[in-house]
């Protein structure tokens, strides 16, 4: 089996619970802790999911939002089936010889007549 972290970005959901409609209303106290963020900036990260995020910029989101990292980041284990190969007891008994591929033959055209 493999495990796939999988989570879910809740910034916009949060700052609704909270009345925060506006960038503005998240750019100030951002400003305020220290956290220098433009409106494109905020703007990408309220619209999209983040890859990567620095831990000042998270542990500020948190103390403006009085929220939990748990709040922010809904996160989950996914599973899935890896991929199976074939082994010697997958193979039927009538099959020949042992497992490999057959050799490639090259023909190579003849001296021009």
């Amino acid at each position: 089996m493999k495990h796939r972290i999988a989570y879910q970005w809740r910034l916009r959901q949060i700052m609704t619970d909270r009345d925060m409609h506006n960038l503005s209303d998240l750019i100030t106290p951002l400003h305020e802790v220290g956290i220098e963020l433009s409106a494109s900036q905020l703007y990408r990260l309220l619209g999209r999911t983040p890859d990567r995020l620095p831990l000042t910029l998270l542990g500020a989101l948190c103390h403006v939002l009085d929220c939990t990292v748990e709040d922010l980041c809904g996160f989950r284990v996914d599973t899935a089936p890896s991929r199976r190969t074939a082994t010697a007891t997958d193979v039927s008994p009538a099959a020949d010889g042992p497992l490999r591929p057959k050799r490639a033959h090259i023909h190579r055209p003849g001296p021009p007549d």
